[in-house]
């Protein structure tokens, strides 16, 4: 895979007023960093849809991956999902039905996650769970198509070989 640069934003409320430790992204930005990701960006935002959309598109501007921990339930706080919405041009449906897909095997819960995963400009925004190992289990569960289709959103077509081995 080649070094994409990478930018995590944990979305909530608790961690931006300094009340509760921020586990989550941290725990995201371990996770890229050993699988070969350059993690250059980390924040931490309140739940406030004009401040994530700020977040985004700012990261968006300057890295290849944006990763956002926290927001995806629906709790009326939740907003995270309708802000990636608003600032993404096409979406990648697969990503988070495999991550709720493989998490439904943990927690019947995987289910009430709203994340999308979608393409604003040459960036991919994957939205996580807030909980450090929901996060963590989700991000994991698709961490190996994320350099591909980052090479593909960059108009490298090729397929890895264990692509033409599963194609069999």
């Amino acid at each position: 895979m080649a070094e994409y640069s990478a930018a995590v934003i944990t979305v909530s409320d608790a961690s931006s007023r300094g009340e509760r430790e921020d586990l989550s992204g941290p725990a995201v930005a371990d996770l890229l960093s050993a699988s070969g990701f350059r993690v250059e960006h980390q924040t931490i935002v309140p739940d406030e849809q004009p401040v994530i959309r700020h977040a985004l598109i700012h990261a968006t501007q300057v890295c290849d991956l944006v990763v956002t921990t926290g927001g995806t339930g629906i709790a009326p706080r939740d907003v995270t999902p309708e802000v990636t919405r608003q600032v993404c041009e096409r979406f990648i449906e697969g990503i988070p039905e495999q991550m709720r897909a493989l998490g439904r095997e943990k927690t019947p819960f995987a289910v009430l996650s709203r994340g999308v995963c979608g393409i604003r400009g040459q960036s991919i925004i994957l939205n996580l769970p807030g909980s450090p190992s929901g996060a963590c289990e989700s991000l994991a569960s698709v961490i190996g198509l994320l350099g591909h289709a980052l090479n593909l959103l960059r108009g490298n077509t090729a397929h890895p070989p264990e692509f033409h081995s599963q194609a069999k």
